[in-house]
């Protein structure tokens, strides 16, 4: 379940939320089965999935929301793209491309 991006959405607040259930029901099923401490190593591997997503969700404040990083990627391509041409100085319509 681990991401890895810089964004933290509801989607996957929503999926976080649905891996605390299965693990409660997963914990539910071995207790109603009299096997609740031999399914140790099955609930320690699925408590450390939802221990490495709620970290993730209690520092999803220093994430970027959808919009923001939307809004970075625009800029980000602005700024890549220079469309006036500044090796010659003497061009007096910087706005037209050069002819190929």
């Amino acid at each position: 379940m681990a991401e890895h991006d810089e964004v933290y959405d509801e989607a996957r607040a929503d999926r976080l939320a649905a891996l605390l259930r299965a693990l409660a029901q997963r914990i539910i099923e071995l207790d109603g089965a009299g096997q609740l401490l031999g399914g140790g190593p099955e609930l320690l591997r699925l408590m450390g999935d939802a221990r490495s997503e709620l970290f993730h969700y209690e520092v999803r404040s220093t994430y970027e929301t959808p919009e923001a990083a939307d809004r970075r990627r625009i800029v980000d391509e602005a700024q890549r793209s220079d469309p006036f041409s500044r090796d010659d100085p003497e061009d007096d319509e910087p706005w037209r491309r050069p002819a190929e």
